[in-house]
């Protein structure tokens, strides 16, 4: 394929997936929205009263860095493993592996529609955010979407090899539900890590998702339990080992040929 027809190929992709999630708006962007307001009343406004400040910082204005990127985090891994697990089903995906496109652009395309979908739902969140928010500065913008774009990334990648592995749709919500979902949660999306026992601080360390969690907030408010640097660089790390991985079970067909 000439540049100008792969460019075509993955523009028709990535439009596909954008179509695809903002068709079903009120499935895919609205509850999002909306279980982030219940955060914001129970968590910022009902709870937080009684906790007071966090790092010197009012508890609801503390929560919404994590609040924005658990969002981010799950919607863009949402949409691609249903998205690439319902080609696999619809069994349209052979008809795209078969075609002049080469793999790395499928992937690109697959993770590109997850990636759009975790920033629109992100940018909802953050301007739901500032009607509750006392004080919110963004310290370091370039940072604060920097951090978010590459988790986004990260996930997406993340969702497609759940799609890739997964046999059926129960499978493609094991993952989310026992896996992401804790680490999120367990991610200081809800508090600082300095609260906890010396233990469980080495401990939270091994949680990926704390050192992205840890970074957005850096971006939005200053602060950090962890070192920025030390967090972007284990992200770009994971982003190339995945992509590498997603890539080459494209190439071998793996959970699609067999």
């Amino acid at each position: 394929m000439t540049p100008s027809q792969q460019w075509t190929a993955f523009r028709t992709l990535v439009t596909r997936e954008i179509l695809r999630f903002s068709r079903i708006w009120v499935q895919t962007i609205l509850p999002p929205a909306i279980t982030t307001v219940l955060y914001f009343v129970i968590f910022g406004n009902l709870i937080g009263g009684r906790i007071g400040q966090m790092d010197g910082l009012a508890y609801i204005d503390y929560i919404i860095p994590g609040l924005i990127m658990m969002t981010v985090i799950t919607n863009s891994y949402a949409n691609v493993v249903s998205s690439f697990y319902g080609s696999k089903f619809q069994k349209n995906i052979e008809e795209m592996l078969v075609s002049p496109m080469p793999n790395y652009l499928i992937l690109l395309g697959y993770t590109a529609g997850g990636v759009a979908r975790g920033m629109i739902v992100g940018l909802v969140v953050t301007l739901i955010s500032l009607l509750f928010a006392n004080e919110i500065v963004f310290a370091h913008p370039f940072l604060t979407v920097l951090v978010v774009l590459l988790t986004s990334i990260l996930f997406a990648l993340g969702g497609f090899i759940n799609a890739v592995y997964a046999k059926s749709f129960d499978d493609i919500s094991i993952i989310p539900t026992f896996v992401l979902t804790p680490l999120t949660y367990l991610g200081g999306v809800f508090y600082s890590i300095n609260l906890l026992p010396e233990f469980w601080q080495w401990a939270s360390k091994a949680n990926p998702i704390l050192y992205m969690v840890n970074a957005f907030r850096y971006g939005i408010l200053g602060i950090s339990d962890i070192d920025v640097t030390t967090a972007l660089a284990l992200i770009c790390a994971f982003i190339v080992a995945l992509f590498w991985f997603c890539l080459s079970l494209l190439q071998r067909g793996i959970g699609i040929r067999n």
